[in-house]
């Protein structure tokens, strides 16, 4: 009878030091934090650990001492944040630097870099995420003028939200929109005339790195000629010390507070088309980008923040003794921190999944990055609410870290489009018009 190959994995398998047979007679394992990983690349494990190492010695602290500051204290000169911005630069990780990668080690090396920097800091994980994307959309747009104009070493924003449409400025297509309601008049308008483009209005307190940035990357309504247009808007790299730009007070806010934020103000301002990244019929192409790249950025940090409040409550939970026993040897508590520990591994899974798939395929997946934002950003307010519950009244206080970890998730839920938006905005993307 001809031997199959079931036949000659079955004789592997039954080989005497194959296992199980060569495991311990009682097997267990404990995973660590990063979980079920496969073997990672020797660039990935060098970078973690570069990154690692980053996060522990400059972003904690950093993170911390800006928390119990104001506002105000946090952009004033002589601020902790001009350390962080000043030891950021000396790792490197511009843009540029990442789009020289192939796509595959970008799509690899990208959720490893963002989740350690969310385990280090949410809020300094967003100043730097925020800062690439006025350099990022130059590069991939492939304007020269602005590539040069603009160095990766500049603090750079993105605005896009507006006092009277927040979510709106989401959902150009008006997908979301109640059947019974009116846009209005959008809050910021550029209008393009021949070689110009002339920006009048605002956007709204919540401009990450508002209060400090240099260029700013502009979503707002496009005017040719025929009214505004918030449809067919247009992008636009500002420099932000052109004449006209001001800006509102920085925002006094719950979570994430060494992250600055504020309004942007824009008085007649004019520059040359060439600061244009996407005029209307480009700004679909570059709203669908952008939010594809912040929905992964913050899939891939949120799990980092999950991922610390987990190790805290998992440490506390062996050290912390209650009715005779340490915290851990109590069913309900152990039960607990199981559920962290999966949910963080789901999350993980996903964020690397749709980062992977979203650099290599010829089109990004919209719906793909926003259900990882969604998870992400659900799991790490979870798992920090779980985690603040292990530590009991200790967890309310500030000597622990687990209170702040618990304000900056809260915030996420509502940061780069609101969770509840995004699942509709992801369910209209999954409709397929030829099975209408």
């Amino acid at each position: 009878m001809a031997v199959t190959l079931m036949d000659e994995h079955y004789a592997r398998r039954t080989r005497p030091d194959a296992p199980p047979f060569n495991w311990p007679a009682a097997p267990r394992t404990t995973p660590d934090a990063l979980g079920a990983e496969a073997p990672p690349s020797t660039l990935e494990a060098e970078m973690r650990r570069t990154v690692h190492q980053f996060a522990a010695r400059v972003m904690r602290p950093i993170g911390v001492a800006l928390d119990g500051l104001t506002a105000a204290e946090v952009i004033a000169p002589g601020s902790p944040y001009f350390d962080y911005r000043s030891e950021l630069m000396k790792l490197g990780l511009t843009p540029r630097a990442f789009l020289e990668l192939t796509a595959e080690e970008r799509g690899r090396l990208f959720p490893v870099i963002m989740e350690e920097f969310g385990w280090g800091d949410a809020g300094l994980s967003i100043v730097y995420g925020a800062s690439c994307l006025p350099p990022l959309m130059a590069l991939v747009f492939r304007r020269r003028f602005l590539i040069e104009r603009f160095p990766e070493t500049l603090r750079g924003c993105w605005a896009i939200t507006e006092p009277d449409h927040g979510s709106d400025t989401l959902d150009p297509g008006a997908e979301a929109f109640h059947a019974a309601g009116r846009y209005g008049r959008p809050n910021c308008i550029a209008r393009l005339d021949g070689d110009r483009v002339i920006i009048d209005g605002q956007k709204s307190a919540w401009v990450s790195n508002a209060p400090l940035a240099e260029v700013c990357v502009l979503y707002c309504a496009a005017d040719t000629g025929n009214g505004p247009d918030a449809r067919h808007g247009v992008c636009v790299l500002v420099p932000l010390d052109a004449p006209g730009v001001s800006r509102g007070k920085p925002l006094e806010k719950m979570g994430q507070r060494p992250l600055p934020q504020g309004e942007l103000f824009f008085d007649h301002v004019e520059l040359s088309a060439d600061y244009v990244v996407a005029g209307p019929e480009d700004y679909q192409r570059a709203l669908h980008f952008i939010h594809c790249e912040a929905n992964s950025q913050m899939a891939c940090i949120f799990t980092g923040v999950a991922r610390a409040a987990y190790e805290l409550a998992h440490a506390y939970a062996h050290q912390r003794r209650q009715g005779g026993v340490p915290l851990v040897r109590h069913q309900r508590v152990a039960t607990r921190l199981f559920h962290m520990y999966r949910k963080i591994e789901a999350s993980r899974a996903l964020a690397k999944r749709v980062a992977y798939f979203n650099n290599t395929a010829a089109v990004p997946s919209l719906p793909a990055a926003m259900s990882a934002k969604i998870t992400g950003t659900q799991t790490a307010f979870e798992v920090a609410s779980e985690a603040l519950q292990i530590f009991g009244g200790n967890g309310l206080t500030r000597e622990y870290p687990v209170e702040k970890i618990f304000r900056d998730a809260r915030a996420a839920l509502i940061e780069d489009g609101c969770n509840e938006l995004l699942a509709i905005k992801g369910g209209m993307g999954l409709i397929d018009p030829e099975l209408l």
